[in-house]
């Protein structure tokens, strides 16, 4: 049986405030905390001004943010139906004969909008925004000691001159540009040549082009170019999957990077986890309502309060964990990736299920 439209409203204009809510207060965090950290690692950096890593911060931090979708749902549910607790609300509608399955359908159907659109308009964003954060970066710290990476990227090829090693600093996502590039040039038998520097470093059809090189050999004096080509066997389609993270597609163009990378003899297991993934986003949401209602329905008279909301931190807790752990799992290739993307949202959506139904129905 269906809610009544008027209260159906309202029930689902607090589900929306509060996860909004959370997701927003969550948001401006993320953001605060990237700030700071980029002001405190831009140090000396040319052109690093307050007004450019603002601009970095925000567009980095919308695919943080994304990861907390969930989490919001889970909390804000909690908030919206502690509050509709707390001033009777749920009592009233209970003793007019609407059950809890009832009035939980608006969280329900707020859950699915706001997964639906996080994937079909979020997402994309975000994918978009990432990537111009990385093009952002690597011009604010190509010229550098700097790095604001976990860690170097490194690259081995071998061509008609040889072999050689590329070192990176970083790599603009969805590109084949490199910034912070040092490469390590070897003979056929494996001896040293030379050794180049240069800020950056983009890969063409059958060659690297690095702009503002420094070459240093064995025999001469170290020369500097203002561009300098390096022969390479690498295809670009081998080096732009290589280097753009499954989250930085859209997922409107999941699809097309699969058959891409597929085609060129490429492993697509991250691209079509991270599609499966995005996919079954919506059902997780709804697992994260009927996780939030199966601790937040007891009533505030009957005490008890701060052990329902540590149980529902708890059972989020244990949900993100199994996600992350079906991810890793998928990702390896251990299991299936539409197995890891779904089975957290189903096992989530069976649990809270059956949590509601053990307390409404014995």
């Amino acid at each position: 049986m269906l809610i009544g439209f008027t209260l159906g409203r309202y029930f689902s204009a607090r589900f929306l405030r509060t996860i909004l809510a959370v997701f927003g207060t969550v948001f401006a965090l993320v953001y605060t905390l990237d700030f700071v950290e980029l002001m405190r690692r831009a140090g000396d950096a040319e052109g690093a001004t307050p007004a450019l890593l603002a601009q970095l911060a925000l567009f980095r931090t919308p695919a943080v943010a994304e990861q907390i979708f969930p989490f919001a749902v889970l909390f804000g549910s909690m908030a919206a139906l502690l509050q509709l607790s707390r001033r009777l609300e749920l009592v009233v509608a209970r003793a007019a004969g609407i059950s809890a399955w009832q009035f939980l359908q608006p969280g329900v159907l707020v859950a699915l909008l706001i997964g639906a659109v996080s994937v079909g308009a979020y997402n994309p964003l975000s994918a978009h925004l990432k990537q111009k954060a990385s093009e952002l970066e690597a011009r604010i710290f190509a010229k550098t000691a700097k790095t604001i990476s976990d860690q170097d990227l490194w690259i081995r090829q071998r061509s008609v001159d040889g072999q050689a090693i590329i070192r990176a600093d970083r790599a603009i996502e969805n590109s084949t540009t490199l910034s912070g590039v040092t490469v390590f040039t070897f003979d056929e038998a494996g001896g040293f040549q030379e050794r180049v520097e240069a800020t950056q470093a983009v890969l063409r059809e059958g060659y690297w082009e690095l702009t503002e090189a420094r070459v240093v050999s064995l025999d001469a004096e170290p020369q500097v170019y203002g561009s300098f080509l390096l022969a390479s066997n690498l295809e670009p389609s081998q080096v732009r999957q290589r280097f753009t993270p499954p989250e930085s597609v859209p997922f409107w163009e999941l699809n097309d990077v699969i058959a891409r990378t597929e085609r060129a003899g490429l492993d697509a297991t991250r691209y079509r986890l991270q599609h499966d993934m995005l996919t079954a986003r919506p059902l997780l949401l709804v697992a994260m309502v009927l996780v939030a209602a199966s601790v937040s329905l007891r009533f505030f008279r009957f005490g008890g309060v701060a052990r329902m909301v540590l149980g529902g931190v708890a059972a989020g807790f244990l949900l993100y964990v199994a996600t992350e752990l079906m991810e890793d799992l998928g990702a390896s290739g251990l299991i299936g990736p539409a197995i890891a993307a779904w089975f957290p949202a189903v096992v989530g959506s069976l649990l809270g299920t059956l949590a509601l139904l053990y307390q409404e129905d014995g």
